[in-house]
Order: C-alpha cells, then sequence, then structure tokens
C-alpha cells in the first residue's frame, strides 16, 4: 500500500485522526493536573509529553488550538502549574475517561473517581494513585504557526516516587514503576524490556548494561 497527500484528503475526519496519531510510533501516555485561580481543578489525558533538556529539566506538552475551550490550557496560563502523573493498568480506563469534554465546572478527579493530591512546593493537584508523577512550572509558551497547536515548556520543580524505580546511574525503570505507554488515541499498552545499551562510540562495540 501506498498513501499520498491527495489519500489523506479523502480520508474521513476521525480516520485521518486515527491514522496519524498511530503513525509515529508508540508514546508516553500521562495525566496533566492543573487548577484555576478560583482552586478548580482539572485532569486531563495526555499523549505528547516531550523531553526539552535535562541542566535545567525541562518538559513540554502540546495542547490543540485554543479556538475552543482548553481548560487545561487556560488554567496553566492563570496559576503556572501543572503536574504530569504517569499512569498504570489499574487507573488507565479511568485516565481514559478523563478526555470527554466535561463542563468546566465539572472536576474530571470527581467525574472518573481519582484522587487529588498536594505538596507544599505545587499549586496543581497530583493524582495520588499515580506511581511516578511531577510537577512544573510553566516557562514558556509557543505557537506552531503551521496548526496552531500551543506547545508549553515546564520547569520541573519536584518529582514524586518510589526510591525502587531510580537505578545508581539515576535511569528510571518505568517497568517497575508499571507506566503504561499509548500508540494512536486509544490503545494502550504494557512494555517488555529487551536491553539497555552502552553509551555508542565509533569502533567500539555495544555492550549490555
Amino acid at each position: 500500500m501506498k498513501l499520498t497527500e491527495s489519500d489523506f484528503l479523502q480520508m474521513e475526519k476521525h480516520y485521518r485522526a486515527s491514522f496519524f496519531n498511530s503513525l509515529g510510533g508508540f508514546k508516553s501516555v500521562v495525566l496533566v493536573g492543573s487548577i484555576n485561580q478560583n482552586k478548580a481543578t482539572n485532569l486531563a489525558i495526555f499523549n505528547s509529553v516531550m523531553h526539552i533538556g535535562a541542566n535545567p529539566p525541562l518538559c513540554s506538552i502540546l495542547v490543540r488550538p485554543a479556538e475552543v475551550e482548553r481548560h487545561t490550557y487556560e488554567n496553566i496560563l492563570e496559576t503556572k502549574y501543572f503536574t504530569i502523573n504517569h499512569i498504570h493498568k489499574a487507573i488507565y480506563q479511568k485516565a481514559h475517561q478523563t478526555s470527554a469534554r466535561y463542563d468546566r465546572n465539572i472536576s474530571e478527579f470527581d467525574a472518573v473517581e481519582l484522587t487529588e493530591a498536594y505538596s507544599n512546593n505545587i499549586i496543581a493537584p497530583y493524582v495520588k494513585e499515580s506511581h511516578l508523577k511531577f510537577g512544573l512550572e510553566c516557562v514558556e509558551t509557543l505557537e506552531i504557526k503551521t496548526n496552531h497547536t500551543i506547545l508549553i515548556i515546564g520547569s520541573i520543580k519536584e518529582v514524586l516516587m518510589d526510591d525502587n524505580y531510580i537505578q545508581a546511574d539515576g535511569f528510571i525503570d518505568l517497568e517497575l514503576a508499571g507506566s503504561l505507554t499509548v500508540s494512536g488515541l486509544d490503545s494502550y499498552h504494557s512494555t517488555k524490556k529487551l536491553s539497555r545499551l552502552s553509551y555508542a562510540k565509533p569502533n567500539e562495540d555495544l555492550k549490555e548494561i
């Protein structure tokens, strides 16, 4: 099969979204917690988390164009803070349900029966049931001019997880944390590690570590 731009234009809207969302391969899937100035909380599932840098530690999420209400985006603009919470098997169906279009006055925490949790450093709510989570302060927003999506870049302020997830070299064992991955918009997957490989250098054989 070979598909070209003329084929893309003929795709039905939902078919096209499913096709291109799965084309790029497996992605991280997380819950983003936020709060507005009136202390109303919001929880939304995202599959667009991207590592920006480690020094300083930066991470981003991508939100769709603000042509309609985008509660997560609006909350982050108001309070600057948000949380990223990994999803595991016990909560993935509840996490998926947060993609429903709830009214602003309804907190997805309540709607899907997940628990708000707070720290002293981040005003935004965490998901108590998540095994691995971190809090961020928004430091920059960038509009992608091609399609008007918005990249939200956050500075990581704290990380909450079990000590056992971190290996001696700083590597976080996501399988031990039970973190899931996603393909497309609705296909959830657990993972199985093949191996970790040594730092690649010219003319030097790779080693499993």
